[in-house]
This record gives structure tokens, sequence and C-alpha cells, in this order.
């Protein structure tokens, strides 16, 4: 068995060289492979996929690094290195022999002997050069390479820019009046970051936990004004740094280029290309699925802000509420209606609490147990590594984790593969690793990492990722765990795993006080369950507003239009209107997730996958949460599969019938009888 962990020490200065060396060999080997008079499996796509996994076990770590400890020197060598890459990538999509080549095995007597794996990495393979531009003639594919390593490069300068801008800005205090309603944990961290900077006081940053505290519990609304504007007009024309990282002209060129790739391949529409790989088909399928949320929530939402305004109204006198309060005034208003903070959990959740509670929950899920590794080779101290068993003690593969916010790091949280599942060409079985990244507080002082419940079912949400990439049984890299995977199915198996942090016996095992070791008081798990559907149909909205401004966006955009960007988004909010946007908010300059990220066109998938997802657990509900029977269906379908089998497919196979909206508005305590 062959199962390499990657190195971290890696010598920046050979990555490039290295990198050069590795793509020429396997141009020249790709002209060997196309030299024979007939092509098959063994004598083309294993070799393929030998040369593929090399590649990306190389540049995987590189990559990795790039996310989470940024700097000069890394950004130095990534951005020629993936600019290489982007051009080879399309050297191999542009191959019009190698695509023959593949086309022939597809048409030869011998494919219908090929394994159902074989066949879809086949099937994958051939669309992807179509969605390449393979079929054009060398004009349009010269077009289509400029635009795909355009698009590559301004991705990589949308990035950077946000999370230079996230972190050129701070707010030093020396006036302790102005912590008033922070929490100790969230002073202690600020007071922490400034002793690191060599500061008196103390220091908040638009990191995340530095951020939401404030915004959450700041007493102070110069305070939380202040922070608001700083956060929300991140690399724009407006704010404090404005102009300094602006994406203006990047979203803008991004756009541009989307839609120009799309035409090129004869869609009408960047979305149109979009959902060529996707579950959902059809761009009015998605428009109707997000409406008809819509409808169902729209009403309950804005009953629930106008809960909070009287709220704020009679309780503090305020007539307006601006967007720096809603939060603020949100906790204050959860706390009188179910006596509970968020705070309230964060002595019950310790880290190594948390990560020992959600090994036990999957080992009662699926039989399965994970093991710290010791001494790994890593990027940072904090960070950690396991090993993952199945129920015959196999050892079925690794992943690591990295939780704390810190400078250079990206913001949000994430799954990565880091190595994929596969047989290779000498016979052995590489088996699968993951990165799981997240941005918590870390330890404050002599106190352990204590998250809050929000960061504990991040947490289970990234390890719903890893678990679907590590426990596949699929030996073809190409629908190997996560790959082959529609975007829109993706976060099925992520957004299910969240449920038990929603239930007793799943707390249960995750919540132990980080003194007594006392377990979370039944009291106060009532009090969590109460205030679940807590804003929930504002928070649907919330969610809705992006995900159609994402998808209209990629349908309307015109690049002779001025101002487009922020004309569709003005649009949506005024559609789904729940409480006035200030003018100066630039949300959509650092909303990564669709003009760096994965989910252009594609941001909806969140709500697709998790009809699924709602549906998947609603079966858990019924037969019982750690029902092993159940379990062992779910790890069977959805979990070991990978993208060898259609989700929808899986899905009917788990639940027994196609998945149904109403699970979805049950979970957020939203009537069914409005979906009519």
């Amino acid at each position: 068995m062959s199962n390499p962990l990657p190195t971290f020490n890696i010598n920046l200065d050979e990555v490039r060289s290295t990198l050069t060396d590795m793509l020429n060999r396997h141009r020249t080997y790709i002209k060997q492979l196309l030299t024979a008079e007939a092509h098959s499996w063994e004598s083309l796509m294993q070799p393929l996929e030998d040369m593929d996994d090399e590649l990306h076990n190389f540049w995987s770590p590189i990559r990795h690094l790039h996310a989470v400890m940024n700097s000069d020197k890394i950004r130095g060598i990534y951005k020629p290195c993936i600019e290489m890459l982007s051009e080879y990538g399309m050297e191999i999509s542009h191959n019009t022999a190698l695509y023959k080549a593949i086309q022939s095995i597809a048409d030869s007597p011998a494919y219908n002997k090929l394994d159902n794996e074989q066949k879809k990495v086949i099937e994958h393979t051939l669309r992807d050069f179509k969605l390449s531009g393979v079929h054009l003639d060398e004009t349009k594919k010269k077009q289509f390479a400029d635009l795909d390593k355009a698009l590559t490069k301004l991705s990589s300068q949308f990035e950077d820019n946000v999370l230079d801008a996230t972190h050129a800005w701070s707010k030093h205090i020396t006036d302790e009046t102005k912590l008033s309603g922070l929490p100790g944990h969230a002073i202690a961290a600020a007071k922490q970051a400034a002793e690191e900077k060599q500061l008196e006081g103390w220091l908040f940053t638009l990191d995340g936990p530095s951020y939401l505290a404030v915004m959450t519990y700041a007493d102070d609304e110069t305070l939380r004004q202040e922070m608001y504007e700083a956060y929300i007009t991140r690399a724009s024309d407006q704010g404090p740094n404005a102009n300094q990282f602006d994406n203006t002209h990047v979203i803008e060129e991004i756009l541009k280029a989307k839609q120009a790739l799309a035409h090129l391949l004869d869609f009408n529409h960047y979305a149109a290309y979009s959902l060529a790989t996707k579950m959902v088909k059809k761009t009015d399928d998605v428009l109707g699925f997000l409406n008809k949320l819509a409808d169902a929530s729209l009403a309950r939402a804005r009953e629930e802000f106008q809960q909070l305004k009287d709220f704020a109204q009679k309780t503090y006198q305020r007539d307006t509420l601006h967007p720096w309060d809603i939060s603020y005034y949100s906790e204050k208003l959860r706390q009188a209606e179910y006596a509970v903070s968020a705070e309230d959990f964060r002595p019950y959740l310790p880290e190594s609490t948390v990560l020992n509670g959600l090994f036990q929950t999957v080992q009662k899920l699926y039989n399965i147990r994970i093991e710290p590794v010791t001494d790994p080779d890593v990027w940072k101290p904090e960070v950690k590594l396991f090993a993952i068993y199945d129920a015959q003690n196999t050892l079925r593969g690794y992943f690591y984790t990295d939780l704390y916010a810190r400078t250079g790091k990206r913001g949000g949280a994430w799954m990565d593969d880091c190595r994929i599942r596969r047989i290779t060409l000498d016979n052995q079985l590489q088996l699968p690793v993951a990165f799981i990244t997240c941005n918590f507080s870390g330890p404050v002082g002599d106190k352990p990492a204590l998250f809050t419940h929000d960061e504990v079912t991040t947490l289970f949400h990234e390890f719903g990722h890893a678990i679907q990439h590590l426990m596949t049984k699929i030996s073809r890299a190409g629908v190997s765990g996560i790959n082959g995977v529609p975007w829109d199915a993706v976060e099925i198996a992520s957004q299910f795993m969240e449920s038990w942090c929603w239930e007793k016996e799943g707390l249960d095992l995750i919540a132990r006080h980080y003194q007594t070791n006392e377990p979370l008081p039944d009291a106060l798990f009532e009090k969590l369950l109460k205030a679940k559907d807590f804003q929930s149909a504002m928070q649907m909205v919330r969610q809705l507003q992006l995900s159609l401004f994402d998808f209209r966006l990629h349908i309307e955009y015109d690049a002779s239009v001025t101002n487009q960007t922020q004309r569709i988004l003005d649009e949506v909010r005024e559609q789904l209107f729940i409480f006035p946007t200030l003018p100066f908010n630039r949300f959509q300059h650092s909303f990564s997730h669709i003009f760096a990220g994965g989910y252009a066109a594609g941001y909806y998938s969140y709500k697709w996958a998790e009809v699924l997802a709602c549906d998947a657990f609603a079966r858990f509900q019924e037969e019982g949460i750690f029902n092993p029977i159940v379990g062992k269906a779910f790890l069977e379908t959805f979990l070991e599969c990978g993208g060898a089998v259609e989700p929808m497919d899986l899905f009917i196979q788990f639940r027994g019938r196609p998945p149904e909206i109403n699970a979805l508005l049950r979970s957020h305590g939203i009537p069914e009888e409005q979906t009519a």
C-alpha cells in the first residue's frame, strides 16, 4: 500500500523549476502515449491519471500554504506557478488528438467491459473536454485559453485583495469603557492580540471571531459602526481603506471573461455553462426553486424583523435600527426571549472535547475510529493530524485540522483534498488525505480554545465534507471522494453532518465544561433548542439574496452596461426586502465564493443540497439518530460512492423516494403550507 503523507517543509525557491520540469515531462509522455495505434484504459487513462495525481500531490501542499500561511514570498511563487498550471491545463483540454484517443475508448467494444467507475471517468472527461472548447477552431481556442488564464489571475487577485484588506485594518483601544458588553473571552483575545503587536490596551481586527464579538455584544455603538463600515467595505472604493485594495475592476473583468467564455461555447450565459456539470440542468429550475423558498420565507422574515424593531424601540427606545445594530439587538432579543446567549455555551465546548465528541459521533454512526498521529509534519504547531479506521480496523485515510484564525490565513472555513484515494499504475492503493480549515478563536492565556455552538456546527459541516472524501471506496481518481460529485450535491454530506449538533444525544458527546467536566445542563440545551429557529427566516432570506444575486448576475451580466453588479444586487435586495442597505455597502467586493471560489452561478447549491440533507436526516429522526442500520445505509450511499453514482439515485436508494422541500422548511421552523 502506498500512502506518502505530504511534507510542508518545502523549499519555495525550487518550486517553480520543479513544476516546470514536471509539466514538460508530462507533455512529452502524453505525446508518447498518443503514438499507440489503439488505446485502452490501461494504456491511456491509467497513465493520464497517474500524471494528474503526481501533479496534484506536488501542488496541493503549496496551494494549501498559500491559503493558510500567505506571505509575499509564497505569493511570489504561487502566482507564476498558477499561471503555468492554467496554461498546461488548457493545453491538455485543447489537445484534439488526446480527446479523440479517449473518445475511441468510449466507442470501442472494450468500453462495455469497463466497470462503472471507469465509464464515469471517461464520460466526465469527454464532457469536460467539450466544456473547455476542444471542438473550437484554433482562433477560438486561443481566445478561450486567454480567457481561462485571465480568470485564474483575476480570481487570485480578488482573494489577495480581500485578505490584504481584512488585515490592513484594526481598531486599537486603550479606553476600557469601550469594552462594555463584550464577553471576557473576546476581551482577553483582544488583549493578547495587542500584546503580540507590543501595544497597550486591546486590539480588534476584521477576522471573524474578533469582528463578530464586537457586532454582537459591544454596547458602544460608535465602535460597532466603525467596525461594520470597515468590514462591509473591504476591498472596495468605499470605507477607511477606500481604493487601496479595490476589487471593482477585478469583478468586472471576471464577469466579462466568464460571459465571453460561455459565449465561445454557444451558451447564452455563464449560468447555463455552469449548470452543464450540476444536478440541476435548467436555469428556470434554479430560479423557480429559489423563488419558491423565498415565497415560503419572506413573510416570516419580515415578521421577525418587525419583532426586532418593536423590541429595540420598546426596551431601548431605538426608533431606527442601523445595519451595525442588527446583530447587537438580535442578541439582546434572544436573551430576553430565551434567556440564552451564544457565550453561555463556550465553556462547555473546549476544542479537545468537541473533537473527541465529533469522533465518537461518527464512530456510533459508521463504526469508524479516529486516532491522532504523533509528531506530524505540519505548517503550524497548533495543526493536528488524525488517522481514520473502519469497522475492520483498516486504515482509510488521514486529515489535518487547522482551526484558529490568524494573520495570513484566508477567512472562512473549508475542506480541501490533499491526496485522492486511487489505485496506482503498479496496483498500489493510495489513501485519501484531507485538510479541514476554520477560523475560530484560539486559546487565550491559560484557557484552551473554547468554541461557540455556531463554530462547532461549522466544524461538523467541514468534517462532513472530509468524511465523504476519506470514506470513499472508489479507486478511480476522477470520481473518488468528492471528485466528480456535482457541485450542487457536494454540500449534502456537510450540511447533513450539522444535524447532530442540535440533538441531545449528539451534544452529550461533544459538550463538557472545560474546568469541571460537567455535561451541558438540560436547561441550557432546552434553551438552545427553543432558540434554534430564532430569526431562521431572516437567515434563510439572506442566503436566498446571495443565491439569487449570484445566479441572476451570471445570467444577466452585460459588459456594455455600467455598474450592473450593484444594480442586480440592489434589485434582489428590493425583491427580498427586510431592512434597508446603506449606499456604501460593498458586500460583493469580498464575496469570494463566487469571484474567487467554485460557486459562480452555483451559490444556490447550499440550499439545493440542504433540501436533500434535511430530508436524509429526517430518516434518522424517524428511526433513531444513532441507528446503526441507517448509518450504514448512509455510509454505503453518500459517503462511499464518490462521484461514480448520480446523487439523486443515491438519495432515492437511501430514502426510498425523491426529496421533499418541506423537510428543509421544517428544519427552519417555517410553516410548510406557505409553499402552496
